[in-house]
């Protein structure tokens, strides 16, 4: 179990996706907020902070990508949330293109619930 208090906004398309992440995260400990876009989860961030994302790359209106470098634009703490991005796409291309939008670590779905929940207590800090 991770220490309280620890959230999660888990950012995908993809409804599935999200009630997954979602059990798999809170059996962990972590609150978790969805977002289904970059959009979307910008606004989300304006109201409440969170230490992890979890982001999608292929997403409707804002992907994945385009929101990573928009926050990592942005002034801390925004700037400095570690971010996990999950996706489809497995191409030594798709990787670059995460780390140079500021990625901490990139999962090539599917991604089981073991790994998820190891990636996402190392990326928030989170004591096991």
């Amino acid at each position: 179990m991770v220490e309280q208090g620890k959230r999660v906004l888990v950012i995908d398309d993809a409804n599935l996706v999200r009630l997954y992440y979602r059990k798999a995260l809170e059996e962990a400990g972590f609150e978790v907020d969805e977002a289904l876009n970059g959009i979307e989860a910008l606004e989300k961030l304006t109201e409440n902070p969170v230490d992890l994302l979890i982001i999608d790359i292929n997403m409707p209106q804002m992907d994945g990508l385009t929101f990573l470098a928009t926050i990592r634009s942005q002034q801390p703490p925004l700037s400095s949330i570690p971010a996990l991005i999950t996706s489809t796409e497995a191409r030594e291309q798709d990787f670059a293109s995460a780390r140079a939008a500021g990625a901490n670590f990139y999962l090539t779905k599917p991604v089981s619930q073991d790994v998820l929940v190891e990636f996402s207590s190392l990326l928030s800090g989170k004591s096991g």
